[in-house]
């Protein structure tokens, strides 16, 4: 008798209405960011309001649940860090005049190879940043929190809506209506960006990291700059400018060398039982829910081996690259998104264009890429750490809800490639409307991210402060200390440290305050109280940091329709 096939673990939660849904907001949140990032130099994360919108049109059709949700929000979302990944390092071709040597094609071409990559990658490493080392992925961690309270409503709701309604306020009262400024306590410290970033979103950050890691952050921050670039330049050591280059340097080794520990302590070990299970049989109800490469091994590496290699071809042909280049800007892509990963697990910060950046670097060291060559470079690997950061929140969202994370993964897939189709357009129609004049400091389009990546394709600035930072860095993770904080400290303004800080100061006081009237309490009762405490502090740290996000969202869409009625 035959014994009809089971449905696989996602169905109900990767759905033809959820993908419809999610496609339609994937275009109009991708196209919004390109916009938002080359404006205003910045791109929130469209997590948590990719989430909000997702369960409110699937409640509209009736019968959904939380996990059809986060699919839906993880396709819904995904183009945006493609977008954030081109428009952080394209335009500052267009700075440098090469702006008719580079048209959609080209863009798309390094959108899909950035895409891909990040995908093969995000693949790979899941099991580790979710499972095994199970970071806090503030941004994911906010998303899954927002989808429980909007279903569920009462107390935690309104905790969340309510936190997430004043931060949204706050912003618009910032970035809307210019009552508040960017910026509070600015000080002028030659060479230092002191002052406090007047954002919600960096102090739930810090609320969220907590107190000893942020610690190490905010130290390396007061050591590079008050270290390296006050005492340095007051005592003759060096110039201003010289100490930023070297400061720049120093944190672009930390997070490199942070990333290459992981890959070698933690990543390689893992490989070797992926290899050793290529010859197993395929798995289908003893497989664990929570991991992504699971099932028939042999399958799944030959799809991801066959899916790089058609990266490398990609890079090679239609981009022009070599192929000793191309097969360097595949290996230094999967270190650059392992950085991406633990950098959004840590702090909810992904510098995508720092670590295109790097791996630009190292190829125009070996190769004899062109200008223009080395932009594609550093595009691929910013699409490919940004698509991986958005992976790996989705991922801890879905960890949370208990979302399966392949029907996941195959969403970001589709929302990935829509998001590259869009992203691309959006760019070259913005570049042909206002021209490539338009782009750049003090232009109608700042695109500050691009314009530093313009500024350093002749080199880093100092080799032997990078060489420096890239063996502390793994040493620093060796000895399990967080290198990839130490490295964002000292390669971050010093505000946007200062303010993260800041959010880690308001946990102290917010725990001290709530142990003080748990006292006397019975020790069960105790217990239970710190758990609500936590709970509470939690979700009022992701309201705001949700509301910011979803404030950010919408006045980019505002942007872009004025910028189209203009």
């Amino acid at each position: 008798m035959s014994q009809k096939p089971s449905s696989p673990s996602w169905a109900g939660q990767l759905t033809l209405r959820g993908a419809l849904i999610g496609c339609i907001g994937c275009v109009i949140i991708t196209a919004s960011s390109v916009y938002t990032a080359l404006r205003l130099g910045a791109l929130p994360w469209p997590i948590v309001f990719a989430a909000v919108i997702s369960l409110f049109f699937l409640k509209l059709l009736g019968n959904t649940n939380l996990n059809e949700a986060n699919v839906t929000h993880t396709i819904m979302s995904a183009g945006a860090m493609v977008a954030g990944g081109l428009a952080f390092t394209i335009p500052g071709a267009w700075m440098l005049g090469l702006a008719d040597e580079i048209g959609w094609v080209q863009i798309f071409l390094v959108a899909l190879s950035g895409t891909i990559l990040g995908l093969v990658c995000t693949a790979l490493i899941h099991e580790h940043f979710i499972v095994d080392t199970d970071l806090e992925f503030p941004t994911g961690t906010a998303a899954a929190q927002t989808l429980r309270a909007t279903e569920a409503g009462g107390r935690t709701g309104q905790v969340l809506f309510g936190s997430m309604g004043a931060a949204g306020l706050y912003s618009i009262l910032r970035d809307g209506f210019g009552v508040l400024p960017t910026m509070l306590a600015a000080l002028p410290v030659p060479g230092v960006s002191f002052g406090i970033y007047n954002s919600p979103m960096m102090l739930s950050v810090g609320f969220l990291v907590g107190w000893v890691p942020v610690l190490f952050w905010f130290a390396s921050a007061i050591f590079a700059n008050f270290g390296l670039i006050v005492g340095g330049s007051t005592a003759g050591l060096w110039d201003v400018a010289t100490a930023q280059g070297i400061v720049s340097s120093l944190g672009m080794g930390l997070m490199m060398g942070s990333g290459l520990a992981t890959v070698i302590k933690d990543i390689l070990p893992q490989m070797a039982g992926i290899v050793h299970g290529l010859g197993t049989e395929a798995r289908s109800d003893t497989d664990n829910p929570h991991s992504l490469v699971s099932g028939n091994l042999r399958c799944d590496a030959g799809i991801l081996g066959l899916a790089t290699a058609a990266v490398a071809l990609l890079i090679c042909f239609a981009l022009g690259l070599s192929p000793i280049a191309a097969i360097a800007i595949v290996l230094l892509a999967f270190v650059a998104t392992i950085m991406s990963a633990q950098s959004c697990g840590q702090t909810g910060i992904d510098p995508m264009e720092i670590f295109g950046l790097m791996v630009l670097l190292a190829v125009a060291a070996f190769s004899d890429a062109t200008q223009v060559q080395l932009f594609f470079v550093a595009g691929i690997v910013a699409v490919a750490c940004g698509l991986a950061g958005d992976v790996m929140n989705d991922f801890k969202a879905g960890s949370i809800l208990g979302t399966d994370p392949r029907a996941q993964w195959l969403g970001q897939a589709l929302g990935g490639i829509i998001g590259a189709i869009v992203a691309a357009a959006v760019m070259v129609a913005l570049v042909s409307a206002y021209g490539p004049d338009a782009f750049g400091p003090g232009r109608a389009f700042v695109s500050a991210q691009a314009s530093v990546v313009a500024a350093m394709v002749s080199g880093i600035p100092s080799v032997p402060a990078f060489a420096i930072g890239l063996g502390a860095g793994m040493v620093l993770y060796w000895l399990g200390l967080p290198a990839m904080l130490v490295g964002l400290g000292v390669y971050l303004p010093f505000y946007m440290s200062f303010s993260s800080f800041l959010g880690a100061v308001v946990k102290v006081i917010y725990d001290r305050v709530r142990a003080a009237r748990r006292k006397g309490l019975a020790p069960d009762e105790e217990a239970e109280a710190a758990a609500k405490d936590n709970e509470a502090g939690l979700v009022a740290a992701s309201g705001v940091l949700g509301g910011e996000s979803i404030v950010g969202v919408l006045i980019a869409f505002i942007s872009v329709a004025a910028g189209l009625a203009a």
